[in-house]
């Protein structure tokens, strides 16, 4: 059947969005950096608009820290966030790779949307092909969302490479899915306690 250009555009448009109502939210909010239901945030109780996965649970945790805390087993390749009444919402990251692990509490000085990467000199020193700068974007190594820790060259921040999630692979930072960072971001703030250990 052969049909002319206009009607040929109008199937395209409509395949494509059909194409976009059937994504998934997590993956809207990837692309757009929007919040919806993982952007609710609460440690009253509930956790609202929490949605469990293969790297995100609500979980029983011990711990004396306070709620809001985050607490990262680099061992584990694990980060904790405490909630009240002995939960913690525990998300699977990627940690640093041999000789480049450390340990220490600090707190989130600065939080960042889809934020420009700038590799310190001594990592460009080690890898010289890597850029001076790389704006925000889904291929940005900092993915949806940073933390930046203290003064530190350290950050809690996405990535969109499941393969380095759970891995001990980075220069330092904590990488979560994109999806992940995202849920994370919206529940603390600025001045947020982290203990790496």
């Amino acid at each position: 059947m052969i049909i002319g250009r206009t009607t040929a555009i109008a199937l395209a448009v409509f395949m494509g969005m059909a194409m976009f109502a059937a994504t998934p939210a997590s993956a809207f909010h990837v692309f757009f950096g929007g919040g919806g239901t993982e952007s609710s945030a609460s440690l009253k109780g509930v956790v609202k608009g929490f949605k469990s996965s293969k790297t995100r649970q609500v979980i029983a945790y011990k711990t004396k820290q306070r709620p809001g805390t985050i607490i990262v087993s680099t061992k584990e390749r694990r980060l904790y966030l405490v909630l009240k009444g002995g939960k913690a919402i525990r998300y699977m990251v990627g940690v640093g790779r041999p000789g480049f692990t450390w340990k220490g509490t600090n707190r989130i000085t600065r939080k960042a949307e889809w934020p420009t990467w700038t590799p310190p000199a001594a990592m460009r020193k080690r890898e010289p092909w890597l850029p001076v700068t790389m704006k925000g974007g889904i291929d940005n190594p900092l993915g949806a969302r940073a933390m930046y820790l203290g003064s530190t060259l350290y950050r809690l921040h996405g990535t969109s490479n499941r393969k380095t999630v759970g891995q001990a692979v980075s220069s330092g930072c904590i990488r979560l899915m994109n999806e992940d960072v995202i849920d994370l971001y919206n529940r603390v703030k600025v001045g947020t306690k982290v203990i790496v250990m």
